[in-house]
C-alpha cells in the first residue's frame, strides 16, 4: 500500500513512512493511492469476530507488508486489551431505529483511545530497531491530548508536546492530560488562543525547516493516517452487527476535525453499505455550511458545552475534498493556500456533488443539544454527553428509508462533561472507578503565550534531536 499527499508534491510513502511522518512535507495529508475493498462475503465473515481480530482484518490492507498479519493481530490484541468493555465498542439500542455506539470504554473515556492505544504501539514498533527519536507535537480540543499522552507516556524514543487552549477544555479533560506525569510528556496551555490557533501552530512546525532539520516531528492528531485507519474498524463492527453487508446502515457523527466521520467514508469506500453519514455540528458550524451550501468560510470560534467541536478549521475535510474532487493534488494545494490566506473558500461543483453522495449535515444549538440529552434520559434511561447529544439531535432529525438503522457515535463518557450533563438532565454522572481520584491528582503543565515562536522555542529546548 502506497500513500500520497492531498497536495500532490510530497513523495509517496509506505505505511511505516506515513505513520512516522504524520503530515506530508508539502503540507498535505496522506491518503492511500487507491482504496482497498472487501467483497460481500468477506464482510459477512466479519460478524462475531472479537474486536481485535476484526481490527487486524480491516486494517491489514492499509498496513501492507510493513507489519506481518500475525504481528498486527498481536498489536491489536494488546491495544484493545486495556478497554473496560469486552466488546470494546458496544452497541446499545434506543428504539426500533435508533442505536448508540459507545466509543468511550478506553483508558481516557473518549473515542480517541480506539485509535491512539494502537498508534502508540505502532510508533514503538517502527522505532524499536532504529536510532531515530520521535518528537510528537499535537493540538487538542479536549480528548486527543489525554488519549495520546496515555498511549505514549514513558515509551522509549518518544517525546510528546501537547497544546490545548487554556480555559477551553473541561476540567476533567484538562486533568486527564496534565496529571499524567512522565519525563517524556509536556503539556502546554496556550493563553488567549483557540484550538484552531493551536492546530495552526502544529501544522506550521511541520513546515519549519529549522525544527524538522533537528527533530523527527510526527503527529497524533487525526492528520496522521494511522489514527484515522484505526477508526474505520468500529464502523464495520457496528454495521455487521446490524445486518451488513445485506442491510444498509446510517451513522450520525459529532464532528469537529472531520477525522471520525471521514473514517466512515473510508469504510464505505471499502465496500461497507452505508446509507448516509450525518455530520453533526454545534454552532461552530463551518462543516454544516460547507456541506449544505458549499461555503467553507471560517468565522470566530464560540465556546460551548461541547468543546471538542469548537473548531472552525477541520483538517481532515481536506481528505474529502481531495477524494471527492477528483484527486487533483496540485489544484487542491492552490485551493487550500487560498483558504489559509483568506479563511474563506467555495467548494467546487465536483467536491459538492462527491460529498453529497454520502454526506448530509445538521446543526444543533445549546437548546437542541440539551433536548436530545433529555430524550435519551427520559425515553431510554441513557446518560449521554453533549457531543453525543449533538449527534443524537442530528440522528433524530434525519429522514432515512424504511428499515435503515441509525447509529449515533457516543464519543465521550458523560462524566467528562458533568456540569453540562447536570444542567441538561438534572443528573451528575460519576467518574468511573478507574479514574475516580482524578480531581485529587497532581497536575503539571506550562502556560505559554499564543505565539508560534514561544511554542517552537519550548519544544526545541526540551525535545531530543534525531539522527538524520
Amino acid at each position: 500500500m502506497e500513500y500520497v499527499s492531498t497536495r500532490g508534491s510530497a513523495p509517496a510513502l509506505d505505511f511505516r513512512g506515513a505513520t512516522l511522518a504524520g503530515l506530508a512535507s508539502d503540507g498535505g495529508l496522506y491518503v492511500p493511492r487507491a482504496w482497498p475493498t472487501f467483497a460481500k462475503d468477506k464482510i459477512a465473515a466479519m460478524a462475531g469476530l472479537p474486536y481485535a481480530q476484526l481490527a487486524a482484518r480491516v486494517m491489514q490492507p492499509f498496513v501492507g507488508n510493513c507489519i506481518a498479519p500475525e504481528r498486527l493481530l498481536e498489536l491489536t490484541t494488546q491495544a484493545y486489551g486495556t478497554f473496560a468493555h469486552k466488546a470494546v465498542t458496544p452497541l446499545k439500542q434506543f428504539d426500533e431505529t435508533q442505536w448508540l455506539l459507545e466509543l468511550f470504554h478506553g483508558p481516557t473515556l473518549a473515542f480517541k483511545d480506539v485509535a491512539l492505544q494502537l498508534l502508540g504501539l505502532l510508533f514503538e514498533e517502527f522505532l524499536k530497531d532504529s536510532e531515530q527519536h520521535l518528537t510528537i507535537v499535537g493540538a487538542t480540543s479536549g480528548d486527543t491530548g489525554s488519549a495520546a499522552i496515555d498511549a505514549v507516556a514513558g515509551r522509549a524514543k518518544i517525546d510528546i508536546f501537547m497544546l490545548h487552549p487554556k480555559g477551553r477544555v473541561s476540567e476533567v479533560q484538562r486533568r486527564q492530560m496534565t496529571s499524567m506525569i512522565a519525563p517524556n510528556v509536556h503539556n502546554i496551555a496556550i493563553c488567549d488562543a483557540s484550538f484552531d490557533d493551536a492546530q495552526a501552530m502544529v501544522k506550521r512546525m511541520f513546515g519549519d525547516t529549522e525544527m524538522t532539520g533537528r527533530f523527527r516531528i510526527s503527529a497524533v492528531n487525526s492528520i496522521n493516517w494511522a489514527r484515522l485507519m484505526a477508526q474505520v474498524v468500529y464502523y464495520f463492527a457496528a454495521a455487521v452487527q446490524l445486518g451488513a453487508p445485506y442491510r444498509k446502515v446510517a451513522f450520525s457523527v459529532p464532528t469537529g476535525n472531520f477525522g471520525d466521520v471521514f473514517a466512515g467514508y473510508v469504510a464505505a469506500k471499502m465496500g461497507l453499505p452505508i446509507e448516509r453519514l450525518v455530520v453533526a455540528t454545534n454552532i461552530n458550524d463551518i462543516l454544516h455550511r460547507a456541506l449544505s451550501s458549499g461555503d467553507y468560510s471560517a468565522h470566530g470560534v464560540t465556546p460551548t458545552d461541547a468543546p471538542s467541536m469548537d473548531i472552525q478549521v477541520s483538517s481532515n475535510f481536506e481528505r474529502l475534498l481531495f477524494d471527492a474532487g477528483g484527486r487533483d493534488g496540485i489544484a487542491l494545494a492552490d485551493q487550500m493556500r487560498g483558504f489559509e490566506t483568506t479563511r474563506a473558500m467555495q467548494l467546487t461543483n465536483a467536491q459538492r456533488d462527491g460529498a453529497a453522495a454520502l454526506f448530509s449535515s445538521e446543526r444543533a444549538d445549546a437548546d437542541q443539544t440539551a433536548a436530545a440529552m433529555r430524550w435519551a434520559w427520559e425515553n431510554c434511561g441513557e446518560v449521554i454527553d453533549p457531543h453525543t447529544g449533538i449527534g443524537l439531535h442530528a440522528a433524530l432529525a434525519t429522514k432515512l428509508p424504511a428499515g435503515v438503522p441509525m447509529v449515533t457515535l457516543a464519543t465521550a463518557h458523560p462524566a467528562k462533561f458533568g456540569p453540562a450533563v447536570e444542567k441538561a438532565i438534572g443528573q451528575t454522572p460519576a467518574l468511573p472507578p478507574r479514574i475516580g481520584d482524578l480531581l485529587e491528582r497532581e497536575e503539571r503543565y506550562e502556560e505559554l503565550p499564543g505565539t508560534y515562536e514561544a511554542v517552537a522555542a519550548f519544544v526545541a529546548e526540551r525535545a531530543t534531536a534525531s539522527p538524520s
